[in-house]
C-alpha cells in the first residue's frame, strides 16, 4: 500500500484526483473541511495503509491503542449513502456509509473473496478540526 500520484484517480471513489481530493488532508497541508470529506479521507488512508492519518483524524476519547491494518485487505470503493450536519458551520455529524473490500480468501488459496462494511459513523468537530468519535456497523 502507498499513497497515489497526485494525478491518480482518488481512492475515496469522489471522481476526482488524489492531490485535489483527499491528497491534501493525508499529507497534512489542510483538513477535511466537513464530516464527508473526513470520512472520504479516511477511506483513502485505510485504503494506503496510513495508519498515522487514521491516529491524528480519530477522536482522542475513542482512539484505540493499536490500529494494526491488515496488508492483505484491498479496499475497493466508498459509497456515502446518507449525512446528518457535518457541514463547514457544525460541530456534530453523521456519515453512513458502505466500504467495499476484497480479502485472501481462506477456502481457496490465491483467490479473493469480496466484503462490505456498513457503518453509521459519528464525527464531532474539536478546536476548528473534524474528527471520527465512532461509528455503528
Amino acid at each position: 500500500m502507498s499513497q497515489p500520484n497526485s494525478r491518480d484517480q482518488c481512492p475515496c471513489s469522489s471522481g476526482r484526483i488524489y492531490g485535489q481530493c483527499c491528497g491534501p488532508f493525508l499529507s497534512g497541508h489542510a483538513f477535511a473541511p466537513t464530516a464527508p470529506q473526513l470520512m472520504r479521507s479516511r477511506f483513502t488512508a485505510f485504503a494506503t495503509g496510513d495508519v498515522e492519518y487514521l491516529r491524528s483524524t480519530w477522536h482522542p476519547d475513542t482512539r484505540p491503542h493499536d490500529l494494526g491494518l491488515d496488508p492483505a485487505v484491498e479496499w475497493l470503493r466508498l459509497i456515502i449513502s446518507d449525512t446528518v450536519r457535518g457541514g463547514p458551520f457544525d460541530t456534530y455529524g453523521e456519515v453512513e456509509f458502505v466500504a467495499m473490500y476484497r480479502e485472501p480468501s481462506p477456502d481457496k488459496p490465491g483467490s479473493y473473496q469480496r466484503g462490505r462494511q456498513h457503518e453509521r459513523s459519528t464525527f464531532e468537530k474539536v478546536e476548528g478540526r473534524w474528527l471520527y468519535v465512532d461509528g455503528v456497523l
